[in-house]
């Protein structure tokens, strides 16, 4: 998979992709993440990527001119219904869909090249999402400086669902939100801290007690943090 991110901070990513499973799944060729400065796509002396937005209001709202040279050039085109299969296309604003567990597999699953756009300011020219997105894309109900942050969130969501990005081909799918409620309690040596110990059955080596305990602890876990999880629209269970 390829992975695209363009954002007129490109320092902000740092080495952060350079830690942990990103790195070893660059390392192995599993992924290629490359950041890109929207300002090298702008053609004036200034290279402007903002203005004011029409109608008046506060702030300012990133230029289309520059982000859809960024994508052609990426790409190979600004037409949405002619990229390559398997690319997608994101804006990252607060208000996208919330990204969650399913979306980010299905972007491991189907997706070979992503282009994450990070919004700023008041947001991006409506133009972009209008021609040029396949899907807009919020990490919470809340509003960040801009969506770098996003970025690296959704970025290491994808790549450790990524055929072997993890050391165990099961890892991603004992995580929570993958089955449908938060991952159980986890304990390691020793079994006995101050005082405090190992549930018994984690250590009698019977494996159909343990997966029922562990997911018994899950559903309590979901039903303690997440109830929402448990529950339809009208919070019926």
């Amino acid at each position: 998979m390829k992975i695209d991110v363009l954002t007129i901070f490109p320092e902000f990513f740092g080495q952060v992709f350079d830690f942990g499973i990103i790195r070893r799944a660059k390392l192995a060729g599993i992924v290629e993440i490359n950041v890109h400065d929207i300002r090298e796509y702008a053609t004036d002396k200034h290279k402007m990527v903002d203005d004011r937005p029409f109608g008046g209001g506060d702030g300012m709202v990133l230029k289309p001119e520059p982000i859809f040279a960024a994508i052609e050039n990426l790409t190979g085109t600004c037409d949405r219904d002619a990229y390559p299969a398997g690319t997608r296309v994101v804006l990252l604003s607060p208000q996208g869909k919330p990204f969650k567990q399913a979306m980010a597999k299905e972007f491991a699953d189907d997706a070979t090249h992503i282009v994450m756009i990070c919004g700023r300011y008041e947001g991006v020219d409506e133009r972009v999402n209008d021609l040029l997105v396949t899907d807009e894309v919020s990490i919470g109900d809340y509003v960040l400086s801009g969506g770098e942050p996003a970025a690296i969130v959704i970025a290491d969501s994808i790549v450790r669902l990524l055929p072997n990005a993890l050391g165990s081909d099961t890892s991603a799918a004992n995580d929570s939100f993958s089955g449908g409620l938060l991952d159980c309690p986890h304990y390691t040596r020793p079994a006995d801290f101050r005082g405090y110990t190992v549930p018994e059955v984690l250590l009698n080596g019977n494996h159909a007690e343990i997966e029922k305990w562990r997911f018994e602890k899950a559903l309590e876990k979901t039903r303690q943090n997440r109830i929402d999880l448990l529950t339809g629209e009208n919070g019926e269970m």
